[in-house]
């Protein structure tokens, strides 16, 4: 299953987080003690059976403590929710009887006495039948049987049920709504005509069976249980849930390991936060050499009576159980360096573990340093990806493609381009793992994926909060800090773009820069443009601002970038005070979405297929009564129309409602297993590259 949005409340500090939307790769960032940590935590402890748990002395909220210490069972600290594949929903149809749609959603909460719940937001239980629902099918059955002939024998049979029908729909009733007891009231009436010995050639009567079938039908469905309440649905859930995997530098293993403070660390129940992350890696780094720390002293044991020698056969014993751990931990060593290599790409390590008396040693080589060094004596960078990976490998058990990672500050102590390489490591993993991290590295951020990022801030109110709204905008300092990291993101993106010769196109807002990014992913992929040097679209906000900005990426050689402006109101005015401007000379330069679109008025949302967007808007908007499809016109602006249905489905536009929608599209194109694209729309999209990569 894939999680796709998670909320934590009442856990330690944090009051209420509010909704995060969960992407491919998800970047929590905030400033130190903002509580980024407490958003990872819960979701760890949202495994059905997790080492360690729920300690109330760590986790129950402080400010709550007493409450929840008394009614554990009272109190939510989690809600997630996932999309189940479809052979989980196919199974989950079958379990509760629903359509498939019923059960397409999956929200799992656990509390604080370590309870699991489900539920499914898109089923709602129906404790009645209308009126007009019960007419229906009364009335489906007096056409029915109006129009058959009844036999000689069956007497007033078709006149009496007839009568029936009329009654049940007398003009002074029926009531608004039926509940089971109300409905069994309805069917007595039918089921008193039924003759105990029907003629086999009927056929009011097989009509009359099915009236009261259809009826019981309903009457059950309002009898049955929700889904949550089906034991065999809550089973199958928590045992589909993916394993959450989550890891902090706390955990970094050290080159050398004293075996007897590992013994008693790992029986030891009452360890620090720091103390306990260690001990959870080492235990286990040793159950992947499949040796206990315990076994590898015995193993190496000399003789110990000092009283007299060995004879030989204690001396072979001790040899034979010196040379089989030798050859254990070797062969732990090989296997390591294996897989390690085939995980992590950007280096070729050797491993080796070695034991010594009560002492555990890592050793590293590699193809440029082949002498062996201590763990400890390599890059920090190394010693966490190898201590990550240990936990992803064990606590993953294997099922790699089911794990979600949840990474606490990774890569803090790398160089910067190290953590931008970590970066890219992770949009690789993604692809099979989805990722959560915390992190106020600006490295960490990438420029063109700003849609995965969430600010976490500290509230008035002293609680951590999530948004996935970036802008600075508040009046509050302590929620500016992680914004700071996402502008400091976006500088270095701008300046790289200067420094490395990337290809920058002006657009005016952040879903247009969102969008031209999918776009260009897109023709890339489908080999419709092989661009020389990276597209990048600095949003602009206004026509002064752009200004500003191509008059930087300008830079010395005062070669101005391409423009590409709507072709609104707005756009236009933009694209005109440009051009009577610094693109006086260049007004080629300065373009609109019109000409690539076919009609006037257009905006960058034109772009793509009608049919494309309006899912992307339905399911961004999905609590609207109406869906944006069944309203929308083909060959004028979408922008407007959108705007429209929202406003008359009561579904609220912040200011950064294109942004969402932006970031919807790109999530649904990135995530299909099969094109969206037919090749007319890539033949227009790659005419407009053409022309954004044109330096005239």
């Amino acid at each position: 299953m894939r999680l796709i949005r998670f909320k934590v409340t009442n856990f330690r500090s944090v009051v209420d987080s509010g909704w995060i939307d969960a992407e491919r790769v998800t970047a929590l960032i905030g400033v130190n003690e903002s509580g980024k940590t407490n958003l990872l935590l819960p979701l760890w402890k949202l495994n059905p059976a997790r080492e360690g748990d729920i300690k109330p002395t760590s986790d129950y909220p402080k400010g709550n403590y007493a409450a929840v210490r008394a009614a554990p069972g009272s109190f939510q600290f989690i809600h997630a929710e996932f999309v189940p594949t479809d052979a989980i929903k196919t199974k989950l149809a079958e379990l509760t009887g629903l359509d498939e749609n019923s059960v397409a959603l999956v929200c799992v909460h656990r509390f604080f006495d370590g309870r699991h719940t489900v539920t499914f937001p898109n089923f709602k239980k129906a404790d009645t039948l209308s009126s007009a629902e019960l007419v229906a099918i009364l009335t489906a059955a007096e056409t029915d049987i109006s129009a058959m002939n009844q036999l000689g024998k069956e007497g007033s049979l078709k006149a009496d049920i007839q009568a029936a029908l009329a009654s049940a729909k007398q003009s002074d009733g029926p009531v608004s709504a039926y509940d089971a007891e109300a409905l069994d009231a309805v069917v007595t009436p039918f089921s008193a005509l039924l003759p105990e010995t029907p003629a086999p050639t009927s056929s009011i009567v097989p009509r009359l069976n099915l009236l009261i079938q259809d009826l019981q039908v309903a009457r059950l469905k309002l009898l049955a249980p929700a889904p949550n309440e089906i034991d065999a649905v809550k089973q199958l859930v928590i045992e589909s849930l993916p394993r959450f995997v989550y890891y902090s530098n706390y955990g970094n293993l050290d080159s050398e390991i004293y075996l007897p403070h590992v013994v008693q660390n790992l029986a030891r129940e009452d360890l620090g936060a720091k103390e306990a992350a260690k001990a959870r890696t080492l235990r286990v780094l040793f159950n992947f050499v499949q040796l206990q720390p315990q076994q590898i002293l015995e193993l190496g044991r000399d003789f110990r009576d000092p009283s007299r020698q060995p004879n030989e056969q204690e001396i072979a014993e001790i040899a034979t159980k010196k040379r089989e751990r030798t050859i254990l931990l070797n062969s732990a060593g090989t296997d390591l360096t294996k897989k390690f290599r085939d995980w992590w790409r950007q280096g070729d390590y050797t491993f080796e573990f070695q034991a010594d008396g009560d002492h555990f040693r890592i050793w590293v080589s590699d193809s440029k340093r082949p002498e062996k060094i201590e763990l400890e004596d390599r890059s920090s960078g190394l010693q966490w990806f190898l201590s990550f990976y240990l936990i992803f490998l064990v606590e993953s058990s294997g099922v790699h493609a089911d794990a979600i990672l949840l990474l606490d500050e990774p890569g803090l102590s790398l160089h910067p381009l190290a953590q931008r390489d970590l970066s890219a490591f992770f949009e690789n993993l993604a692809s099979t793992n989805q990722i959560i991290y915390t992190t106020h590295s600006p490295f960490l951020v990438d420029a063109d994926m700003l849609d995965r990022v969430r600010k976490v801030f500290v509230s008035d109110d002293g609680s951590t909060k999530s948004s996935s709204d970036l802008r600075q905008g508040s009046d509050n300092p302590r929620r500016a800090g992680a914004t700071y990291a996402i502008y400091s993101a976006l500088n270095m993106s701008l300046a790289e773009s200067i420094l490395y010769g990337c290809h920058p196109v002006i657009v005016e807002g952040p879903s247009d820069q969102h969008s031209l990014a999918l776009i260009k992913t897109v023709l890339i992929a489908n080999k419709k443009i092989t661009p020389k040097r990276e597209l990048v679209f600095p949003p602009s906000h206004g026509a002064n601002n752009a200004k500003v900005i191509a008059s930087i990426l300008g830079g010395k050689d005062e070669v101005l970038p391409n423009v590409l402006l709507d072709g609104d109101d707005a756009g236009k005015k933009m694209a005109r005070d440009l051009q009577n401007g610094l693109y006086q000379s260049a007004k080629g330069k300065v373009k609109t979405t019109d000409k690539y679109v076919g009609f006037a008025n257009s905006e960058i949302e034109d772009l793509f297929p009608q049919d494309f967007l309006v899912a992307a808007v339905d399911r961004w908007g999905r609590k609207a009564d109406v869906p944006f499809v069944d309203v929308v016109k083909s060959g004028v602006p979408i922008v407007p129309q959108i705007e429209a249905w929202a406003k008359s489905q009561g579904v609220p536009l912040d200011d950064g409602w294109k942004v969402d929608v932006a970031r919807e599209a790109k999530r649904r194109a990135l995530e299909s297993t099969k094109p969206l694209f037919d090749n007319a729309t890539l033949d227009n999209w790659a005419k407009l590259f053409e022309d954004l990569l044109s330096e005239s």
